[in-house]
């Protein structure tokens, strides 16, 4: 599986485009384009790759991993794939943008057209994406894992040497914690860990040195 990935919108959304080197077959994780120049670059990365993209995901429907969604659907003819325990933020997108003060954006409220559950495999030719339940950051944050490639995306619930705020509506300090130690620290330590905003690591690594899980 191949994985590319852009930093867009002013609040750096690390939007994912994964694919399959054989077939093209390819997802978008969290679209995060937010101006026409943004939408061109990912545009133009898919064109450029001949990819078909069959797959639009967001790890969870905060604002800024969603602002490229509508572009996304209508570019590409796919629905939203995300957690229906999301589906309350993306109903209320528009209050979202207000309460970050984004002038100039008023987007409008986001159905999830399918419902991914823990435990769902989103296929791309030979290899899948596992969804993996994490909630806390949000009430329906799912992480995405690729065995076979070794890697996982992580959206908002874990970074390079953090973890993702719970102060937002949903949010659940404790229930973040166990999800990352439950669910993520117990993948292959050499798994890379690609999140929502900032540097990639891996797991073994914030496992060992992730300040929010030092005994």
């Amino acid at each position: 599986m191949k994985i590319a990935s852009f930093e867009f919108n002013l609040f750096g959304v690390k939007t994912y485009v994964v694919w399959d080197e054989k077939t093209h077959h390819a997802a978008i994780i969290d679209p995060g384009m937010s101006d026409e120049n943004e939408r061109s670059a990912l545009a133009q990365f898919i064109n450029r790759h001949n990819l078909k993209i069959s797959h639009l995901i967001n790890t969870h429907l905060h604002i800024d991993h969603t602002l490229g969604n509508d572009f996304v659907m209508e570019e590409y003819a796919v629905p939203t794939e995300a957690c229906n325990a999301d589906a309350a933020l993306g109903m209320a997108r528009s209050a979202q943008a207000q309460m970050f003060h984004l002038r100039g954006i008023a987007p409008s409220p986001l159905s999830i057209d399918h419902n991914l559950v823990d435990g769902d495999k989103i296929w791309l030719g030979d290899e899948y994406l596992e969804v993996i339940y994490v909630p806390g950051h949000s009430p329906g944050s799912i992480a995405l894992y690729c065995p076979q490639s070794k890697f996982v995306i992580t959206g908002d619930a874990l970074f390079n040497g953090s973890i993702g705020r719970t102060d937002l509506p949903g949010g659940n300090h404790q229930q973040l914690l166990d999800s990352i130690r439950t669910r993520l620290f117990s993948l292959p330590p050499e798994t890379i860990v690609y999140p929502g905003h900032g540097a990639p690591t891996s797991i073994g690594h914030e496992t060992g040195s992730n300040p929010f899980f030092r005994r």
